[in-house]
């Protein structure tokens, strides 16, 4: 594990094509969901001294919300390339049923004060700064309307990250 440093994480692809685990708790209790939306940036310190953030987007029903909400840190990994298939198991399993992560074949590994898993790639171990809702007077219309026509809204947590694990 190293210190953050700036590098070229062709963010845009991270999230959205690759896609991500975010898991908190730690080896005694945690758990873990498959996400796509995500964002990385700074913010929250002076000009030009902004703190390297992660921003994930979980929805409440996800049991790993229960984790987010009552942690203070959380981590962000990604699996090798060709782990659709681990993504999507993970993603459509819930660990308030199974062993998901035992399940999916994934070896959990603690790494200050979080989680994330030995066949991780790339892991940004994140100090939660913000958490909370979306709300629906604050979207834009077509967002609303479409995505959250039933509303239930995600939730925001931001993390400063503190270290990445390549």
């Amino acid at each position: 594990m190293r210190a953050f440093e700036e590098k070229d994480y062709k963010v845009f692809d991270l999230f959205n094509k690759q896609w991500a685990l975010v898991t908190a708790g730690d080896a005694d209790d945690y758990n873990t969901c498959t996400i796509s939306w995500g964002s990385l940036g700074t913010i929250w310190g002076d000009a030009g001294q902004g703190r390297p953030i992660a921003t994930v987007y979980v929805n409440p029903d996800r049991y790993t919300w229960e984790y987010l909400k009552k942690n203070d840190t959380f981590t962000i990994s990604f699996l090798p390339e060709g782990s659709q298939d681990t993504y999507l198991y993970l993603g459509s399993h819930s660990g308030r049923d199974e062993d998901k992560v035992k399940a999916a074949g994934l070896t959990p590994k603690p790494v200050a004060g979080s989680m994330t898993f030995e066949e991780s790639r790339l892991t940004f171990i994140c100090k939660k700064l913000y958490q909370g809702p979306f709300e629906r007077e604050g979207l834009a219309e077509e967002i609303s309307g479409g995505l959250y026509a039933n509303w239930q809204p995600h939730w925001l947590f931001v993390g400063e990250i503190l270290s990445v694990e390549e």
